[in-house]
Order: C-alpha cells, then structure tokens, then sequence
C-alpha cells in the first residue's frame, strides 16, 4: 500500500513538473491588455505597417502596440521586450518583426519575443566582415548593430580625425538609418554622419559638412530619397542637403533660421526650420520634415509650406513620419498621438 500512494506521489510530481515546463516554454504571450482606441501618452517614436498590413506603434517609453484594424495590443518589458522605449520597427524577409530599443535588439516571432543586447563581447572594426540587411538604433553610444540572419553583430564607428569635429559633447548614438536607392546604407549619429557601400565606410563630420565655428553638430534624422539626395536633420541648425560632392545649409537657404538663433538646440520661434527631428518623402516626391516645435513642413521641389497638426496639441513636437502601404503619411506626436495628411489638414487616427 505504501509503496502504491509513493508511486502515485512520484507520477503527480512528474506530470507536474512536465506541465511547469510546458507553461514555461510555451510561446504565446498574453498582452498586457486591449483597447479600442490608442492609449499611448508618452510619446510616438516609431511607426510600422506589416505585410500583412497591421500597424506596429512604438512608444517612448510605453512599449508597442499592435493595431489588427480592430483593437490595439500592448507589449512591454513584462512581455518581453528588451526594453520600453522602442526607436524602429521593421519586418525581414520571414515576416518576423523587429524592434530596436533603447537597451538593445528584440524580435516578435510566432508569439513570442527574442532579445540581444546591443554590446556583444566581440565588437567588430571590420564592418567587411559582417552582411545582412537588418540595422538597428538600439542604444548604443559608439556603434550599431547588424543581423546577419544568425547572429546580432556590434559594429564600432571610427572616430573623425579631423580637429574640428564635434565630438565634445556628443556621443556616436544613432539617431536614424536610411538607404540610398544604390543600396548605400547612410547612418545619423549625434556627432557624425556615416555612409556605407558594403566596402567603403565614409565619416561625414562637422568640416566635412561645412558648419560654421558657431555650429555644432546634432544629427537627429536623415533621409536618402529618390533623387540620390542626403537629407540629414540636426538640432539646432536646421536641414542640411547633400547633393553629390556639394552640402548646403537648406534652412539657412530658404530663410528659415531666425536672426537671433543661437544654433545650439534653443528653443526656435514660430516659422523657422532649426530642429528637424522627422524626414520623410511621400509619394509624389515632397520631402516632408516634423520639427521640434513649429510642425510639419513640405517642400515640393520650389517652395516651402508650413503645417500646424493640432492646436490642442499638449506637444507639438513631431517624432517621426511614415508612409503606410497605401502611401498614407503617418506623423507620429510626442503627446501621444498619430495625424494622417488627408491632402490639405491633418486628422488624427487610431
């Protein structure tokens, strides 16, 4: 009798402990919860639509959140995520879904996440060494990261030898990635720009992108379009426009720099473009900009037009621009809220 309850008491403790194990490798997550409208309040800082056309919301420092056309899901730390501020969102060939976060690189995959750390204990100088199409913002200060279908690499940024580069105050975070229609990959970081052909790997500093003595670089957005042009955003100076061999101040060109402007990142008055923080091109060619603090600008070519979002804006500043898979134009806000241009004003979504 004995010896029948101990085996009975040994089977129990088995199935147990397989069941413990079947919970914990089990794949599916529940989200933290559902609603039928976005509920975001600290900010949009990435914006992405899948194949299968949902909607990916990256917060700064809510997590994401997954729109299916019907409610909206939410994911964070507590799911899985590297971390809560999520700085891009983009899709590989296999339909996983990547996020880059503020503490690295986390993947969505069949329900459930898979994370790397931004800093491996092997950093990479020799970018030669290193393929794939999958680049990550992911909170480093001297590097970036590079998927190459199996493992995450860390790839250091050479430091500018040049004695005018303004690396004082800044670091080598990244701040924006964006390829060129020759498959150059053109990277922003605080304190330099960077292009990279595969083979050659280019540093655009503050000399080489002819900023006065009272400029500092503060690169926040850059922008390859389809004309071959560099489009590259900083803090405080406005836009710079690279076209071949040749860089212009364009906000200084169209007058948008205010006489008085210190050109250190202060806060600007109404109708100047000195913080662009967003750079898009919609599907007629326009390049759009969203500025720290006086909205969306377009600019077709010949002339500028300046866009006020929302006057009940809590904070008008503009994190990012996104053009959906129907060529919508998606401004993500700093209070929360996402704006579609409808071809003459904006009008909030989700």
């Amino acid at each position: 009798m004995i010896y029948l309850i101990f085996i009975l008491i040994l089977n129990f403790s088995c199935a147990e402990k397989k069941s413990t194990e079947k919970a914990i490798n089990q794949p599916e997550l529940v989200t933290t919860s559902k609603t039928d409208t976005l509920k975001f309040t600290s900010g949009i800082r990435a914006i992405f639509q899948d194949s299968k056309g949902n909607y990916w919301f990256g917060s700064h420092n809510e997590g994401v959140s997954f729109y299916n056309g019907k409610s909206f899901e939410y994911f964070t730390v507590n799911e899985g995520l590297s971390d809560n501020q999520i700085r891009s969102i983009q899709e590989d060939k296999n339909g996983k879904i990547w996020f880059g976060t503020a503490r690295g690189v986390s993947v969505y995959d069949k329900g459930k996440f898979t994370n790397y750390p931004y800093m491996n204990n092997n950093p990479l100088f020799d970018w030669n060494k290193t393929n794939g199409d999958l680049w990550f913002n992911a909170g480093a200060e001297d590097g970036i990261n590079r998927f190459d279908g199996i493992n995450m690499n860390y790839l250091i940024f050479p430091k500018p030898q040049n004695k005018n580069a303004d690396t004082a105050d800044n670091t080598f975070g990244v701040t924006g990635i964006s390829k060129d229609k020759d498959g150059k990959v053109w990277i922003a970081t605080y304190a330099a720009l960077f292009s990279y052909d595969g083979k050659m790997l280019n540093i655009f500093d503050k000399g080489k992108l002819n900023l006065k003595d009272n400029e500092r670089l503060h690169i926040r957005s850059v922008l390859a379009d389809s004309k071959g042009r560099i489009w590259i955003g900083n803090n405080g100076i406005g836009v710079l426009l690279m076209e071949g061999t040749s860089t212009i101040n364009f906000s200084e060109k169209h007058h948008l720099i205010h006489p008085t402007s210190k050109r250190n990142g202060n806060k600007s008055e109404p109708g100047t473009l000195e913080h662009p923080f967003a750079i898009e091109e919609d599907s007629e060619g326009n390049i759009w900009f969203g500025d720290l603090y006086t909205g969306a600008w377009k600019y077709d070519g010949k002339t500028l037009t300046n866009y006020s979002i929302s006057e009940k804006l809590s904070n008008p500043m503009i994190w990012t621009i996104y053009k959906d898979n129907k060529n919508n134009l998606l401004f993500g806000i700093a209070d929360g809220n996402i704006f579609k241009f409808n071809g003459k004003t904006f009008e909030k979504q989700f």
